[in-house]
C-alpha cells in the first residue's frame, strides 16, 4: 500500500483536532481563568449592592418616587430621573501635599461592555470587547465564533480577519452598533446589564454627577474593577499558551509529507482520530520534527501541575531525543 501524502487538508484536520484538545485541556492556564471569571462573578454581585447603597444614599428613593410624580402631572420640564448603570464616584479623604482635600474620582460601568480603565467613553475599547467575549467564551464557541480572536492578535495591527471575528462577537452578543445606544443592546448584553440599572436624578450624563463614597467604599469599586481586568489578564495568558503550542505545531505539520507522521504525532500527543477519515501508514520526517520529538516539545509547553524536578526530567528527555 502506498503511503498517502500529506497535504493542505489533511494539515487543516490534524491542526483544528490537536488545537480543539489544547483548548479542552485543564492546563494550569486554563484553571486560573476560569477562577478569574468566577471570581469576578462573585465581587459583582457584592460590590453591585455596595454601590446600590451609595447611590440610593444620594438619591433616596423618597425623593425618586416625587419626581417621578412630578413628571407624570408636569411633563418633560421634571423629566429628571434615569435608569443607569454606570457611575463617577468620588471621595475627598485624601489631602495633597499643603494639606487640603483633595477629589479622587473615576468611572465605574457596571454593564458587559463597559471600561476597564475608569474613563467614561461612548465606544468599547477593545479590553472591554476582550472581557465580553471572554465571559461568554463557551456561548460564543458553540456558535462556531471566535472568541479569542482578540487575545490571538494581541500586538498585531488591526486587520480584516480580527475585526470580522469581533463583529461577528458582539452581533451574538447583542451589542448595539450605536456606541451612543444603550437601550440598542438586545439578547445576552441586554440581559447582562439591565441587572445593574439603578435611578438617579439629574442628566443622563455620568460625569455631570459625581456622587460621594467613602475611601474604602472607593477602593473597594477599585478592587472590583481589578477583578473584571484579571479575566482579560487570565484568559490573555491562557490563549497566549495556546497560541505558542500551535505556532509550533504548524512548523512541525507544515514539515510532514506523509499523512503517517501527522497520525503517529496525534498519538504521541495522546489524541485518538478517526480512522475512517484518515488512514495509517509508515512515516519518515525531519528529525526535529519527528513525530515523537514534535509531540515531547508541545508537552513541554504546557503548564500542567508539575514539579520542577518533572520538568527538568522532560527536558533532559526531549534533549536526549534529539541526539
Amino acid at each position: 500500500m502506498s503511503k498517502i501524502r500529506m497535504n493542505t487538508e489533511y494539515r487543516n484536520k490534524f491542526y483544528n483536532r490537536i488545537k480543539d484538545v489544547f483548548e479542552k485541556e485543564e492546563t494550569q492556564e486554563q484553571q486560573a481563568f476560569l477562577q478569574a471569571r468566577e471570581d469576578f462573578d462573585t465581587i459583582q454581585k457584592s460590590t453591585f449592592e455596595l454601590a446600590k447603597q451609595v447611590v440610593e444614599r444620594s438619591y433616596p428613593k423618597d425623593d425618586v418616587a416625587t419626581l417621578r410624580k412630578f413628571k407624570k402631572k408636569y411633563g418633560d420640564p421634571c423629566d429628571v430621573v434615569a435608569k443607569d448603570k454606570c457611575f463617577y464616584f468620588a471621595h475627598s479623604e485624601d489631602v495633597d501635599d499643603e494639606g487640603e482635600k483633595t477629589e479622587t474620582s473615576s468611572h465605574f460601568d457596571f454593564g458587559l461592555y463597559g471600561n476597564l480603565n475608569g474613563r467614561e467613553s461612548y465606544s468599547s475599547g477593545e479590553d472591554s470587547m476582550h472581557f465580553a467575549h471572554a465571559y461568554y467564551r463557551e456561548e460564543l464557541k458553540e456558535k462556531g465564533l471566535n472568541p479569542d480572536i482578540i487575545a490571538q492578535q494581541n500586538g498585531k495591527d488591526d486587520n480584516p480577519h480580527k475585526t470580522k471575528h469581533i463583529d461577528a462577537n458582539n452581533k451574538f452578543l447583542g451589542k448595539s452598533q450605536s456606541s451612543y445606544d444603550d437601550d440598542g443592546n438586545i439578547g445576552m448584553t441586554k440581559k447582562f446589564n439591565e441587572q445593574f440599572y439603578l435611578d438617579v436624578i439629574g442628566t443622563s450624563h455620568c460625569r455631570s454627577r459625581a456622587i460621594a463614597c467613602t475611601k474604602a467604599e472607593y477602593e473597594q469599586f477599585e478592587q472590583w474593577r481589578m477583578a473584571k481586568a484579571n479575566v482579560v489578564s487570565k484568559h490573555q495568558t491562557w490563549i497566549d499558551s495556546i497560541v505558542k503550542q500551535t505556532d509550533q505545531l504548524k512548523i512541525g505539520l507544515k514539515a510532514y509529507r506523509y499523512l503517517s507522521e501527522g497520525i503517529e504525532l496525534a498519538k504521541e500527543l495522546g489524541i485518538e482520530l478517526d480512522e475512517a477519515e484518515l488512514v495509517r501508514t509508515n512515516s519518515t520526517g525531519l528529525t526535529i520534527y519527528n513525530p515523537s520529538n514534535l509531540a515531547n516539545l508541545i508537552k513541554g509547553m504546557k503548564n500542567k501541575t508539575q514539579t520542577r524536578e518533572q520538568k527538568i526530567a522532560l527536558r533532559k528527555q526531549y534533549e536526549q531525543s534529539l541526539n
